[in-house]
């Protein structure tokens, strides 16, 4: 399962609504099965960091190389307080979910506008990871 959320960038992360129904969103995200972390990057001001202030609880659902496998990552989730310096440690986890910029300039501008957009890191520490890969006979 480990192996499958590193495999993928996207995923459907659950949280809590404050009427106990789940909400989900399709995210980016990171995967360090070192510290079996999972890493999304949002806005202050949107609902998914809200719900999860309120309610940690979360989940990250990952599609399989075919409709018959999946892994699914649950834990607590914590909000990073939203970037505040170019350059600070949350610009810089931002920073870290990217493929990077060659050009220091492109760098720079990231930082900047991670700032202005007030970009959280959500962080899922995972401390339930199931899923199944089943094998299935292709059809002739």
């Amino acid at each position: 399962m480990s192996r499958l959320l590193g495999a993928q960038q996207f995923g459907v992360l659950a949280s809590v609504r404050s009427t106990g129904h789940p909400h989900l969103t399709t995210v980016l995200y990171s995967w360090d099965a070192k510290e079996r972390t999972v890493r999304v990057s949002s806005t202050a001001d949107r609902l998914k960091p809200r719900q999860l202030h309120t309610d940690p609880h979360a989940a990250l659902h990952v599609n399989g190389p075919d409709v018959f496998s999946f892994a699914v990552a649950e834990g607590v989730a914590e909000v990073s307080d939203p970037a505040a310096v170019p350059g600070d440690a949350v610009s810089r986890e931002l920073l870290s979910l990217t493929p990077g910029f060659e050009d220091p300039a492109e760098e720079a501008a990231f930082l900047s506008q991670v700032v202005a957009d007030r970009r959280v890191v959500i962080r899922i520490r995972v401390s339930r990871l199931y899923g199944t890969a089943l094998d299935v006979p292709a059809a002739d």
